[in-house]
């Protein structure tokens, strides 16, 4: 009995020291990029939630972005299958993916990449909805898991492909 609580006691003393001592070989990274952005709306949820959602409503979003000025007019149209599991394919195919959760007028989540990425890579991309005063929407935004180094190009793109036209494609519809 007392070698049976001498192990207990070992392991316990390896749990303590576990939890106090630096492990440099974890694999933990704490220098990846990450994208945090909260952007207002003069438009309910519901717009929102749609214009992220159905492929109608991103491929006029999309026509007022500053890619659609660089983009070949045989380009693949915006494709979005709006269940778990469903692919998407926006800016005539240079952003793919797939959603992995959809909460009606709350939040979008989707594994999301661009095509010049290696092959197989994907970030994640959030969009939480919360309503705001005067009928207004706020999307709380994250992005996280891209490749190193692409995180000043993907937040410059962030306002200039989805929020700022956003805004306009809903001031106007």
């Amino acid at each position: 009995m007392p070698a049976l609580l001498a192990g207990f006691a070992a392991a316990g003393t390896a749990q303590a020291r576990s939890a106090t001592e630096p492990h440099h070989d974890e694999g933990l990274s704490s220098t990846a990029e990450a994208i945090h952005q909260e952007i207002a709306f003069a438009a309910p949820r519901a717009r929102v939630y749609a214009a992220l959602t159905d492929a109608k409503q991103f491929d006029a979003v999309f026509r007022l972005s500053d890619a659609a000025k660089s983009m070949r007019l045989n380009a693949t149209p915006t494709q979005i299958d709006p269940v778990p599991g469903g692919a998407f394919v926006l800016f005539g195919d240079y952003i793919l993916g797939r959603t992995v959760e959809l909460v009606p007028d709350t939040r979008l989540v989707q594994a999301w990449r661009e095509k010049t990425w290696p092959e197989g890579i994907f970030s994640i991309v959030s969009f939480v909805l919360s309503d705001a005063p005067g009928g207004e929407t706020t999307l709380s935004f994250r992005h996280t898991g891209f490749p190193a180094g692409a995180g000043h190009h993907l937040t410059v793109g962030w306002y200039e492909n989805y929020w700022d036209p956003m805004r306009k494609y809903l001031a106007g519809s």
